[in-house]
């Protein structure tokens, strides 16, 4: 069988665009991304220990920069900051240096002392970087503001 020929005023081949006619594509935007808001430094960081030999608690603020001793251990808070301060459920940390003497006063030099923990300590995870002490076990509240006024007396 032959092959059966086009007729003449059909048009055989497709009809291309030149490249002239094409619209380049426009390049799309990356979208924005999407940064989490900085965390709220506080001035103050509560903490709260606990005695495992008298099973006393205490809670108690340590401002930043500053010190507290809680019978031989020194507490010292470098930073207190919150994520998610508009959040239900915020996010606390407290980056703290903890070292331990019997002999220890708040004003002696750091160099002699046994330090017990340093790290970074989360409100809402409390066993994640928590002290390792025979003694003692410490925790982060939350991150403050500043003092807590004394209460009135009625």
């Amino acid at each position: 069988m032959a092959p059966v020929a086009a007729a003449a005023n059909e048009d055989t081949t497709a009809e291309t665009p030149s490249p002239a006619n094409v619209a380049a594509p426009t390049p799309e935007k990356p979208p924005t991304p999407i940064v989490p808001p900085r965390p709220v430094r506080g001035a103050l960081a509560v903490l709260q220990v606990l005695d495992k030999v008298t099973a006393e608690t205490l809670r108690f603020e340590v401002p930043v920069g500053g010190r507290v001793r809680y019978k031989t251990l020194l507490i010292e808070v470098k930073v207190c900051e919150t994520r998610g301060v508009g959040d239900p459920l915020p996010k606390p940390s407290a980056y703290l240096d903890v070292t331990s003497d019997p002999h220890i006063t708040v004003r002696e030099a750091l160099s002699d002392r046994k330090q017990v923990f340093k790290g970074w300590m989360f409100a809402n995870a409390p066993g994640v970087h928590a002290l390792q002490h025979p003694t003692y076990d410490l925790w982060l509240i939350t991150c403050g503001a500043g003092p807590t006024p004394p209460a009135a007396a009625n």
